[in-house]
């Protein structure tokens, strides 16, 4: 069984057990968390879509921890005017492990 759910503006295709990276939402380590934005669920029977979410479906995860992406540079210049920048951003997300899918 997959369910695809929405969080941080980002969509994730997610199955019992996957581990995953999703935008920094409040919670601790050893929490479980709910995501309710669920689009479709799938499975054997076939897939539920919603208009645009399904109604009673929710998807529980278990918080491992939080990370951080990797840094991007952000350089801005402008040519022959002596205007340089130069900025530095590293994200933070929240590791997740899917437990359990309720259509």
């Amino acid at each position: 069984m997959f369910a695809v759910i929405k969080t941080g503006g980002k969509q994730y295709r997610v199955a019992a057990g996957d581990v995953l990276e999703v935008e920094l939402v409040a919670g601790e380590a050893g929490a479980t968390i709910e995501f309710d934005k669920v689009l479709a669920v799938g499975g054997e029977k076939g897939v539920k879509l919603g208009k645009p979410f399904l109604a009673g479906a929710k998807v529980t995860a278990e918080v491992i921890g939080r990370t951080r992406g990797e840094k991007l540079i952000i350089f801005k210049k402008r040519r022959r005017q002596n205007s340089r920048r130069k900025n530095g951003h590293r994200q933070d997300y929240l590791s997740v492990k899917i437990t359990n899918i309720a259509a």
